[in-house]
């Protein structure tokens, strides 16, 4: 391990919501990093922010638009001057919804587009804008299964996963040498939340205990990407039960 790499600072989760982005952001919490957990309504954060200082952490909750740039750039100047250097990001935000082609307009795709690859562009650029100096860091994107192939229905999704995973490749190409590990995590399959229990429970159900991610495991497997020497970096990584099909 990269023991240079075991210097406090700060974790950015953008997008963290109530299953995987929180998760990391606990995760992190327990390793020493103070969280920024971010996401378009600040308040929404307020249990996950108590709990990981109820645990002995150190957390903030921001409210943040990831889609407007001068959001994004204003975020990352606060974490820099209020809470410390930035470490780790992760662009979690999420925009899986399904329409059938026709029914697919433009507003819809162009918020999915916004959402899943406008918001990365710009938080990648902005992480790396206050990282970069340091020479060291690490970038972390949420893909999905529509980030290697688009599934019927989902069109507008698996069109902004797919740019954000090129975008990923491009910064990890271009920001490695500099000392930034950008990495692409795809998640292939149902994650167990309560959204899954009430609207798939049947899948959930047939799909047994080893059918499902569970949040705190995917958690663990940012965590190692982080904690990856440099002369060993994953780019991609693709996490999914051992019973899914693929």
């Amino acid at each position: 391990m990269d023991d240079t790499r075991q210097e406090p600072g700060v974790c950015c989760v953008i997008g963290a919501g109530d299953a995987t982005g929180s998760a990391i952001a606990r995760r992190f919490a327990r390793e020493g990093y103070e969280v920024c957990v971010a996401r378009r309504t600040a308040a929404a954060l307020q249990p996950l922010v108590d709990g990981i200082v109820a645990d002995g952490g150190r957390a903030r909750a921001f409210g943040l638009d990831a889609r407007r740039e001068e959001q994004v750039g204003a975020f990352f100047d606060r974490v820099e001057a209020d809470v410390g250097p930035v470490r780790a990001v992760v662009f979690n935000v999420g925009g899986n919804v399904r329409f059938p082609i026709l029914e697919t307009t433009a507003q819809k795709y162009f918020k999915v587009w916004e959402m899943c690859a406008l918001a990365g562009f710009l938080v990648g650029r902005e992480a790396a804008r206050v990282m970069l100096p340091r020479g060291r860091g690490t970038l972390l994107f949420t893909g999905a299964t529509a980030s290697l192939r688009g599934g019927a229905g989902f069109a507008a999704f698996a069109g902004g996963k797919a740019a954000l995973r090129a975008l990923a490749q491009s910064m990890a190409r271009e920001l490695g040498p500099q000392g930034l590990h950008v990495a692409h995590v795809v998640i292939d399959g149902l994650i167990d939340t309560a959204f899954a229990r009430e609207h798939f429970a049947p899948r959930v159900a047939a799909a047994g205990p080893d059918g499902i991610l569970h949040p705190d495991h995917i958690a663990e497997a940012y965590w190692w990407l982080h904690r990856q020497p440099r002369d060993a970096w994953t780019f991609e990584l693709d996490l999914r039960p051992s019973v899914e099909r693929w």
